[in-house]
């Protein structure tokens, strides 16, 4: 518990020198696929009542929720060095640990979850079926990239809830 602790309070450092520190689109989309299969499996439980039980999202011994935790697996590496380049290279030992990772996931799934409408279950099932064809990493980069739209959206004085990870700004095409 300490460790997740200092996991934590290293990776939500508040100097000036962290606020200046932003992350590229590769590394968001490491950090979203590590964070995807437990977000996955929460919102399942949180979507139990509202879904069949045939629900990509309520089946948890699917290939589908199999795919992702393969894709966590290999992005866990880009998204450990995005939380080092985020916070402190202290916390670099600390992520080396092999509970990091289900320690930090298991914090943030929660917290992302726990904002979902139990009305909005059907919608979020039809948009996990829909993206299940493609591989996680192209969900992951549509997930960043809706994220990314979100935060200009929000610069532009709209009223958007967005979680404020600090993208790199990227080039215009």
């Amino acid at each position: 518990m300490r460790a997740l602790l200092a996991i934590v309070a290293l990776a939500s450092a508040s100097s000036v020198e962290a606020q200046a520190r932003c992350i590229t689109t590769p590394e968001a989309e490491a950090m979203t696929l590590v964070a995807l299969p437990d977000i996955i499996q929460q919102t399942g439980i949180i979507c139990t009542a509202r879904l069949p039980a045939s629900s990509l999202l309520r089946r948890t011994d699917s290939e589908f929720l199999a795919r992702y935790r393969d894709a966590a697996d290999r992005a866990w590496p880009n998204a450990r060095a995005a939380i080092v380049k985020l916070s402190d290279p202290m916390i670099d030992s600390l992520l080396q640990s092999e509970f990091a990772r289900p320690l930090l996931t298991a914090a943030l799934a929660p917290v992302l979850v726990g904002r979902i409408n139990p009305a909005d279950c059907g919608t979020i099932d039809r948009f996990v079926t829909q993206l299940a064809p493609l591989p996680p990493q192209n969900t992951a980069g549509v997930i960043v990239t809706t994220l990314r739209y979100f935060k200009a959206e929000k610069a532009k004085g709209k009223a958007i809830s967005v979680p404020d990870l600090p993208l790199c700004p990227e080039a215009t095409r």
